[in-house]
């Protein structure tokens, strides 16, 4: 490395510059919208058995085949495949049991059909608040039986690992129901809109969230800080979480009505560019929209896009949609396989060499290229 003389003048010793226009930032000095996380898709979610699917299938038939994959603990994901971005399908359920007793597990149990381990062993979805599961009735199981028991333990893997890069929380507000005979979804109104936030705040700190509020600062809006200031330097929101909203069109609207730019909301929401509250966007088809994601991320803002969906690229071993992701700039890419089923195929998405946090291809420092943002300094 070339260095500058050290110079003697008047008596003062000038010493080397070290930091010069060519050399790359330091990790912390890179803004969370300059770099690419890879998170995975219904984060919580456990296939229906063999005898679920069997049920399954008889109503719906191959559509079924898109229920087969299984996530491993929201801890494990973080820990040993380097996720730093998960979705929580919420279902109201303000007086508890609504989702107690799966109508799939009757329909198991009158074909002579084992019904598999207990899904609820503690009791937890007898108990009020937000529920999460995928389907009521045939697809529920899952590692996280309720919205507060996911944030714990998204909790406290960030307080066991405060210098991580900020973890995404995507919320899907879910609301139909399956069956006449079976669990009866409630609508989300107002005030379910205001519980997500409530449970939230029930379990994180207020300075644990990385909110709208905390971008927006100063500016009137937060389409206008993120143009004027942009995104947070990833040194000043290191263990720090996020939230954003999966729905838009009516529960979007029902979440920002009386919130201008989400002020005092705990979610970031996807809405077109020239909205007021425009920061996040949810752009998940990585091949069609390809170009409308760089152009979104050039602009400044934080996308999320799908590399699989269906399953069909792991049955495929298709990886055009998740190198088209990749490629886009989208900063969360999401998917069911960050490891193989290799009863499909060897298809999984990961950065090159493990890395956890990379460089972003579209406005990222390419002097970063092969460094882990997460844990290594340049």
């Amino acid at each position: 490395m070339n260095y500058l003389n050290n110079i003697l003048l008047g008596g003062l010793i000038l010493l080397p510059t070290f930091c010069t226009a060519s050399q790359p930032a330091l990790p912390d000095d890179v803004r969370i919208n300059e770099v690419q996380v890879i998170g995975t898709h219904n984060s919580y979610h456990v296939a229906p058995g063999a005898s679920l699917m069997e049920i399954i299938r008889d109503k719906s038939g191959n559509s079924g085949n898109g229920l087969e994959y299984t996530h491993l603990p929201l801890a494990t994901q973080f820990s040993e495949l380097g996720i730093r971005k998960i979705e929580l399908d919420v279902r109201a359920d303000p007086a508890g049991a609504r989702f107690a007793e799966p109508l799939g597990l009757k329909l198991a149990a009158e074909r002579g059909l084992p019904t598999g381990p207990a899904h609820d062993a503690n009791g937890l979805l007898r108990q009020p608040g937000l529920k999460v599961l995928h389907v009521p009735d045939y697809d529920f199981r899952t590692t996280v039986l309720t919205f507060v028991d996911g944030l714990q333990q998204v909790r406290q893997w960030s307080v066991d690992h405060p210098g991580h890069f900020p973890i995404m929380v995507m919320i899907e507000v879910k609301q139909g129901s399956t069956a006449s005979d079976g669990s009866q979804a409630i609508p989300f109104d107002i005030a379910q809109m205001n519980e997500i936030d409530r449970e939230i705040q029930s379990v994180f700190k207020t300075s644990e969230i990385l909110k709208p509020d905390d971008v927006r600062g100063k500016f009137d809006t937060l389409r206008e800080a993120i143009k004027t200031q942009g995104w947070p330097r990833i040194g000043d929101v290191r263990g720090k979480v996020m939230f954003a909203l999966d729905n838009e069109g009516a529960i979007r609207d029902q979440y920002l009505q009386n919130h201008p730019s989400l002020r005092g909301r705990m979610l970031f929401v996807s809405v077109p560019a020239d909205h007021s509250a425009a920061a996040f966007m949810k752009l998940n088809d990585s091949i069609d929209g390809f170009d409308h994601i760089q152009n979104m991320v050039k602009q400044g803002f934080l996308v999320r896009t799908r590399a699989d969906v269906g399953t069909r690229e792991s049955r495929d071993n298709d990886p055009r949609r998740r190198d088209k992701a990749f490629a886009s700039g989208a900063q969360f890419i999401s998917t069911d396989y960050p490891q193989p089923n290799p009863d499909f195929s060897s298809y999984s998405v990961r950065f090159p060499g493990g890395i956890v946090v990379r460089t972003n291809p579209v406005n990222g420092d390419p002097a970063l290229s092969g460094i882990d943002l997460e844990t290594q300094r340049p």
